[in-house]
């Protein structure tokens, strides 16, 4: 079991009830990345499901949590002849922190009737790193995964931002592992927001995310395609594709949040 599938597992208590432990490893300043929370609920609702894969989730977080024990409560709302419908709420104590409507069915690995081209972008060795953060920033997640950004759209750590919501990166974990549904769960949400490229600064708290699993992915680095359409009253929207090694179109996901302050 690698560390990543140790820190979203899923103990079944009963029919609808899960244990998970919230590992201080996925910690991006004060909080646990979205990414990594989703991946955890998605364990359970998988588990209790007849079906094999998470293929539309839409996630309401409602307050950040914090590491160590916490609860998957599951609701199954519906089971069908293709796909069922499960509501999931992580708790700790008697607090509601996240709130999910979680659609799993079976992919079996068809080939596209029809995709778009995935983006160009240079090769993971032409893309540059972020520089290490501070060890008071507390930034743990970092150890965790690797990320090689296109060069203009890391543009703002110089002061010289591209004056477009964007952000475009390769990625994977840090430990040796092909990536799954779960690891999508966390790729569509590890990129920094894509407003810092429109010359925002400062913590961005994600209010709502929506993503479906398109195809499993191949193993190798995924591509991360984030960008954003509209910047107002103090929200912006990001929307992400992933595209795997063999250049199929994998996940996608819109998130709305908070503008931040910095």
């Amino acid at each position: 079991m690698t560390k990543f599938d140790e820190a979203t597992q899923a103990i079944r208590l009963d029919e609808t009830t899960y244990d998970v432990c919230l590992d201080p490893g996925y910690v991006v300043g004060t909080r646990l990345n979205g990414g990594y929370l989703m991946a955890a609920l998605l364990r359970a609702a998988v588990d209790a499901s007849p079906y094999d894969h998470p293929v539309s989730t839409s996630v309401q977080f409602l307050r950040a949590p914090v590491t160590g024990p916490a609860r998957v409560i599951l609701e199954p709302l519906k089971s069908g002849r293709t796909a069922a419908m499960t509501r999931a709420t992580l708790v700790q104590g008697d607090t509601a922190y996240l709130e999910a409507l979680i659609t799993t069915a079976t992919l079996d690995g068809a080939p596209a009737v029809w995709a778009g081209e995935p983006p160009a972008m240079p090769s993971p060795e032409d893309c540059l790193w972020l520089p290490d953060p501070k060890p008071e920033s507390n930034m743990t997640l970092n150890a965790r995964m690797e990320l090689r950004f296109d060069p203009p759209t890391i543009g703002w750590l110089t002061g010289a931002p591209t004056g477009r919501p964007e952000s475009r990166a390769y990625f994977r974990l840090s430990e040796p592992q092909d990536p799954d549904p779960y690891v999508l769960a966390m790729a569509v949400d590890v990129l920094p927001p894509v407003v810092f490229s429109a010359g925002h600064r400062g913590w961005a708290p994600t209010v709502e995310l929506t993503w479906h699993l398109r195809a499993l992915p191949a193993p190798g680095w995924l591509t991360l395609i984030g960008s954003g359409r509209l910047i107002r009253d103090g929200w912006f929207d990001e929307d992400v594709e992933v595209w795997d090694s063999a250049g199929n179109l994998v996940a996608q996901s819109r998130q709305m949040a908070r503008l931040g302050r910095g």
